[in-house]
């Protein structure tokens, strides 16, 4: 019994296994979690507004999540299946910082993940 499991278990191809983000991208999404984190800006989500301390908590179970199904290979990936919009209403989140006015989150992580980008070149 014992060789048929080990058989078996050596059947299974790597790629059939979750395998974590790569080290960049793992970077690129904790800092985008930390930056909205440290942001001061609120966050909708399905009509409501929250701190973005509310929102970081959300985001981090739906990140783990999409982690244990292997669906964040990219920052891009986690912006898209995560921080964009509602999985259970489909409604896109929002993002409000003071002095600014509020805009789709999407456009907000995107523009913070390139400007972490451009600032980790320098």
């Amino acid at each position: 019994m014992n060789k048929v499991l080990a058989l078996l278990t050596l059947a299974i191809p790597l790629s059939a296994l979750p395998a974590d983000p790569a080290p960049v991208a793992r970077r690129e999404i904790e800092h985008l979690i930390a930056h909205l984190a440290s942001s001061g800006c609120q966050f909708n989500r399905n009509g409501s507004w929250y701190s973005a301390a509310r929102a970081v908590s959300h985001l981090e179970r739906k990140y783990e999540y999409l982690l244990d199904r292997d669906l964040v290979p990219t920052a891009e990936a986690f912006i898209e299946r995560a921080a964009s919009e509602s999985s259970s209403s489909g409604k896109p989140y929002l993002v409000k910082c003071p002095g600014q006015p509020e805009v789709q989150s999407s456009i907000w992580f995107r523009s913070a993940l390139a400007t972490f980008r451009q600032e980790s070149k320098q």
